[in-house]
């Protein structure tokens, strides 16, 4: 890793609000990003060198603030989302079934044995996708409540699984860590927080910082995350945990705005565009070419995705929020870091995922596509 290198990674991290320039399409921006790592990495000109152990480090750093930020975007103070947490949780139960059966149905069919890993994959949500979606399109009301609710509860629930079904002969070892980290840890910085929070301490350091541009409660939540990020890896869990259950702890008490946008900052602008340039670089899709039947298992997983979360329709909910509810992108990206890491995925398995994760990504825009048309169609009538 060089500055050169650096300098072309930032440059490539610029594809990705070039290709969501069309607001229209409802393209997040992570996809340009993905593309130009393939493009100059292990699959194409091989210009980016995924395994420099610096980048790699970078990149490490990018997934901890990238879950971080995704923690922050899950509603849990919002009062309107609790009151449709029933409905929402029924939902996301019913979805989590059938993604079991097709999950296991997909492993046998495939012969990779990782059947709880597809099924994680399928039942998962994505908040940090969805709800910006949601807010572009411009809709509301219980439909909407309900469905922000049994997104958060998906996703939440699925990155407490994941570690577990990824690597199952440790799952004990890694349950008693992400107790560690996500309610032990959490929880003690959700308290700490709120007692700073209530004595107004966090205000007066708030309009010091704000005064003097100290930047002292973006330095304070960097240090708090990258310490959960510490005892996770002396745990042996996934940062993607730590960087998630941080974020959640700070959602509970309710992001400030001024840090809100100094994060927003520090991922969209730096860190995040990093992580998905070389995570893009580390994806080898020329393994298809020696596995052309995983082309099929990624096609698989993106569309079971969409089926399982269609069959919420029988509990009320619209065929478009449900094709919605499937898009993912955190647990897929956090299966194929970690994955990869502990060296459990088949050649051309991870490329697989992000392939099916790419496949709910496309259904969810024309979803949102149709939503928004029929909001403009009902406010103009």
């Amino acid at each position: 890793m060089t500055f050169a290198t650096l300098a072309l990674v930032i440059a490539l991290g610029l594809c990705g609000p070039l290709l969501a320039l069309r607001q229209s399409w409802h393209i997040p921006v992570i996809l340009g990003e993905l593309l130009a790592g393939i493009v100059f990495g292990t699959t194409g000109f091989g210009i980016l060198h995924p395994a420099d152990p610096i980048f790699t480090f970078l990149a490490d750093m990018g997934f901890a603030v990238v879950m971080f930020v995704a923690g922050t975007h899950v509603p849990v103070r919002d009062p309107a989302v609790r009151s449709a947490v029933g409905k929402g949780a029924v939902r996301a139960v019913l979805v989590g079934l059938l993604a079991v059966a097709a999950g296991f149905g997909l492993a046998r069919s495939f012969a990779t044995g990782h059947g709880a890993i597809y099924a994680v994959l399928m039942a998962s949500s994505s908040a940090a996708l969805v709800l910006p979606i949601i807010d572009s399109v411009g809709v509301s009301g219980k439909p909407i409540l309900a469905l922000t609710a049994q997104v958060a509860i998906a996703d939440t629930a699925c990155v407490v699984a994941l570690p577990l079904v990824i690597d199952p002969a440790n799952a004990g070892r890694a349950a008693l860590g992400a107790v560690a980290v996500a309610v032990v840890a959490a929880t003690v910085l959700f308290l700490v927080l709120r007692k700073l929070e209530l004595s107004g301490r966090r205000r007066r350091v708030h309009r010091l910082s704000e005064k003097r541009a100290f930047a002292l409660e973006l330095r304070v939540s960097l240090a708090v995350l990258f310490a959960l990020c510490a005892l996770a890896t002396q745990t042996r869990v996934s940062i993607m945990l730590a960087g998630f259950a941080a974020g959640i702890a700070v959602a509970g008490i309710g992001e400030p705005r001024r840090v809100a946008r100094q994060l927003f900052a520090i991922n969209d602008g730096f860190l995040g565009p990093l992580f998905f340039v070389w995570l893009g670089a580390r994806l080898n899709l020329r393994e298809f070419g020696d596995h052309p039947r995983l082309i099929g298992l990624g096609l698989a997983l993106g569309i079971g995705a969409v089926l399982v979360h269609l069959s919420t329709r029988v509990a009320g909910q619209p065929i478009a929020f449900g094709i919605l509810a499937a898009a993912q992108i955190g647990v897929p990206v956090a299966a194929v870091t970690v994955g990869s890491q502990l060296h459990v995925l088949l050649p051309g398995e991870a490329s697989a995922m992000m392939l099916g994760a790419l496949c709910t990504i496309a259904a969810a825009a024309l979803a949102a596509s149709r939503i928004a048309t029929r909001t403009a169609k009902s406010g103009a009538n």
